[in-house]
């Protein structure tokens, strides 16, 4: 008899969980709004493109980042780097140069076209960058710029080597001994890297290896390739549960974590990655995952408008990771939503970000098809 009693409530108390799940699963699902997808269209590309023009001759104001050495040092940034010496500081110089070679390689129609591959041409000449390559080969400077600036110059070889254009040939060529150089750093640099480095900022180690890995296949450079896979996975592949939540710190511009899940959808195989970054990001399988844009609250303070920086580069690690992968399709809506915030007050703001901004809002909305 106590027998069939206790079977009684067994029977009850399962129906009873069975209800309230089948309850639960009753609910409507939560939608995420659409967001209006940014256009890197011809205007836009017109708008971007005053940001470097303003600033890749602009010597002061200017953070040098050195090391003196002695009196001999001391040098106007011109002198110092006569390629590289606007936007602020050397990377912001360097990608300033990349934007426009992208959005002259992207749209032929850009105002002013012949003026800016004249100027491009001037700046990437065979004798400043001869002087850039002193300057690295230094005693004091064995790590300027790594590996932020390191990763934005071979960004810029990567676009002259895909652009097809005489200039192009002519830009790549004079850039040969400064990208040569490089390339060896990153390989003499990785294997002495015990630890990645995981902050929000330039040292951040999944950035520096995307774009150096980004490089690597586009110049089928096959030894800075492998160096680059292996030491990606040396570093996170055992990664799980990434914190997003303590994101983004004040003066963030990139996330540690979104870098470094875009950096291992590079290095690992489909079925690899998706395991992979269920174990490191599982909240992306939501489809209602989000996560609040960075709020920038004084566009004129340097570092406080970081932020608008992190939005943009969130952007593009999203849409890397959704690429291919209709599982996170949903994270594309959340790209938008990022750019779109940040997007329309770069342009004609204070110095402190259209030295950089721009950089990143062109590579973001390209990430929005690619």
């Amino acid at each position: 008899m106590k027998y069939y009693r206790l079977l009684i409530v067994i029977i009850l108390l399962a129906n009873c969980q069975n209800s309230k799940e089948t309850k639960q699963d009753s609910k409507p699902k939560v939608e995420v709004p659409l967001v209006e997808v940014p256009q890197l269209n011809l205007e836009q590309a017109n708008r971007l493109a005053t940001l470097p023009i303003h600033c890749i001759n602009t010597e002061y104001p200017n953070k040098l980042g050195q090391v003196l050495g002695g009196d001999d040092d001391l040098k106007s940034p011109k002198e110092l780097h006569p390629a590289f010496y606007g936007c602020f500081d050397w990377h912001s110089a360097v990608h300033g140069h990349w934007s426009l070679v992208k959005l002259l390689k992207e749209f032929p129609e850009l105002h002013q076209r012949e003026d800016l591959i004249q100027k491009l041409i001037s700046n990437i000449s065979k004798e400043n960058i001869e002087q850039e390559v002193v300057y690295f080969e230094g005693k004091h400077n064995t790590s300027y710029e790594r590996t932020y600036g390191w990763a934005w110059l071979l960004k810029l070889a990567e676009e002259l080597h895909t652009w097809n254009h005489p200039s192009a040939r002519i830009m790549e060529e004079n850039l040969q001994p400064l990208t040569n150089l490089i390339v060896e750093r990153y390989l003499e640099f990785l294997p002495k890297l015990n630890y990645p480095i995981r902050v929000g900022e330039h040292p951040n180690t999944a950035f520096g290896l995307s774009f150096a890995y980004d490089y690597a296949l586009a110049l089928e450079n096959v030894e800075l390739q492998n160096m680059i896979d292996k030491r990606a996975k040396d570093f996170y592949l055992n990664d799980q549960n990434c914190p997003l939540e303590w994101e983004p710190s004040g003066f963030d511009f990139l996330s540690p974590c979104l870098e470094e899940a875009a950096l291992m959808k590079r290095v690992l195989s489909k079925d690899e990655y998706l395991d992979w970054v269920n174990d490191f990001l599982p909240e992306l399988n939501n489809k209602g995952f989000h996560i609040e844009v960075g709020k920038v609250s004084d566009r004129t303070d340097g570092k406080l408008v970081h932020l608008d920086g992190v939005n943009f580069s969130r952007a593009w690690s999203l849409n890397y990771i959704a690429k291919d992968l209709s599982e996170f399709n949903h994270l594309k809506n959340l790209a938008n939503k990022h750019i779109n915030y940040s997007l329309p007050s770069i342009v004609g703001d204070s110095y402190e970000g259209g030295h950089w901004l721009g950089s990143f809002a062109i590579f973001a909305l390209n990430s929005i098809n690619n």
